[in-house]
C-alpha cells in the first residue's frame, strides 16, 4: 500500500479526486485512514499446489471482476492504477474491458504474474528497476512510489526519546516481521546499553518476544506507523531486502540487510545486491544470520563513522525520491 497511497497524495495535490479498490486486508484500515474512500472485494491469492484451493480463489476472483466492473461503469475513472498483485488483477481487467486508460506500477525487480497478464493492454508500465526485455515507450523506470522522508533528524530521534550522542540501530522485518532478524536481534541487542534500539518486530512475533527480558535502550514495537521518522534517527538500519529499501535510500541511511529466501523470484536479492552494489548496504544471507554474526557486523559500522557517511552518501546517490510524482504523471497523461 505503500507505493499507491504516494502516488494518491501526489495525485491529490492537483484536486483529484482518488477511490481505492483491494482486498480486506491492511488496505481496508490504511486507506480511510489517510482519507481516501476505498471499495472492498473478496480476493485471494491463486495455489499452486492446492486445486480446491485454487479453485475457491479462481470464483471469488471472478465475482470481484464482475463488482470491479460495476464499479468502474458507476465511477467512469479517467485512468486506472493497478499496484502489482493478485488484488489488482480484477481491477485491470475490468478497466481493459470498459476501455479504461490502464498504468501499472511493478515493486520488483521482475514482473509479477498479475502485471504480466495486464502489460499488454496498458498505457504504462512505471518500474522500480529496470528490467531485460521490458523497454520503452510502455515500460519506464519510475522507481518505487513512496512517501517524502523525513529530514528533521533531531526531532525524529526526540520521537523516540533518543538522547543526543547515543548510536541508534532501527531493526525492521516488514508487516509480518521476520523471525530470524527478530530472534537475532534482541539476542545481540536486548541487554545492550552502549547502543539505542528500535526494533518493529511485527505482530505475529511481538507476544514471544515481549518475554524476553530486555533493557531500558531497547524498544519493541509491533509495528511503526512512522517510518521515516525511525529511518531519519537511526545511524543504521537493519531490514529485509523488500520493497523498503526504497525509503531506506531516500533516507540516505546505512543498511544490514538480510534478504527473505523464499521472495518470489528470489527478488530480495536482487534488492539487496542493488544496495550493496552501490556501497550503501552490508549483507547476510538468512541462513548464515545469528545474534553473533549480527553484533558483530553492527558494531563494526558503528564504530566506522567514516564508512557510515561514505554508505549514507551511496544511499542518497541511487535514491528516487520522486518517484510517486513520476507515475502520478504517467497517469495524468493516461486520463488525457
Amino acid at each position: 500500500m505503500v507505493p499507491a497511497l504516494a502516488v494518491a497524495d501526489e495525485l491529490r495535490t492537483d484536486g483529484s479526486l482518488v477511490v481505492f479498490a483491494g482486498g480486506g486486508r491492511a488496505e481496508a484500515e490504511l486507506v480511510p485512514a489517510a482519507g481516501y474512500e476505498f471499495v472492498a472485494f473478496q480476493v485471494e491469492g491463486l495455489s499452486r499446489n492446492n486445486p480446491l484451493k485454487a479453485l475457491v480463489a479462481a470464483a471469488k476472483a471472478l465475482a470481484a471482476t464482475f463488482r470491479a466492473w460495476r464499479l468502474i461503469g458507476e465511477l467512469r475513472p479517467s485512468a486506472v492504477m493497478g499496484g502489482g498483485g493478485y488484488v489488482a488483477g480484477p481491477v485491470g481487467l475490468a478497466a481493459v474491458l470498459r476501455r479504461r486508460p490502464l498504468v501499472l506500477t511493478e515493486a520488483d525487480s521482475h514482473l509479477g504474474l498479475t502485471n504480466r497478464l495486464l502489460a499488454p493492454f496498458a498505457r504504462r508500465v512505471g518500474l522500480a528497476f529496470a528490467i531485460e526485455g521490458r523497454g520503452a515507450p510502455r515500460f519506464v523506470v519510475t522507481g518505487r512510489p513512496i512517501p517524502p522522508p523525513a529530514t528533521d533528524r533531531q526531532a525524529a530521534r526526540a520521537h523516540f526519546g533518543v538522547p543526543e550522542g547515543r548510536p541508534l540501530v532501527a531493526i525492521v522485518g516488514g508487516s509480518l516481521g521476520a523471525r530470524s532478524i527478530n530472534e537475532a536481534a534482541i539476542e545481540a541487542f536486548g541487554q545492550a546499553d552502549d547502543l539505542e534500539v528500535v526494533h518493529a518486530a511485527g505482530e505475529r512475533d511481538l507476544a514471544a518476544l515481549k518475554g524476553h527480558a530486555v533493557g531500558p535502550h531497547y524498544r519493541l514495537f509491533g509495528y511503526i506507523d512512522d517510518f521515516d521518522q525511525a529511518l531519519a534517527a537511526a545511524d543504521l538500519v537493519v531490514s529485509r531486502s523488500g520493497g523498503s529499501v526504497f525509503e531506506i535510500a531516500a533516507a540516505g541511511c546505512p543498511a544490514v540487510l538480510v534478504p527473505y529466501p523464499y521472495a518470489a523470484a528470489d527478488h530480495q536479492a536482487g534488492n539487496a545486491a542493488w544496495m550493496a552494489g552501490a556501497g550503501a548496504a552490508v549483507v547476510i544471507d538468512d541462513g548464515q544470520l545469528d545474534a553473533e554474526r549480527l553484533a558483530a557486523t553492527v558494531r563494526e559500522l558503528l564504530a566506522d563513522p567514516g564508512r557510515l557517511e561514505q554508505m549514507r552518501q551511496a544511499s542518497l546517490s541511487i535514491a528516487r525520491p520522486g518517484a510517486a510524482a513520476e507515475v502520478a504523471a504517467l497517469l495524468r497523461e493516461a486520463a488525457a
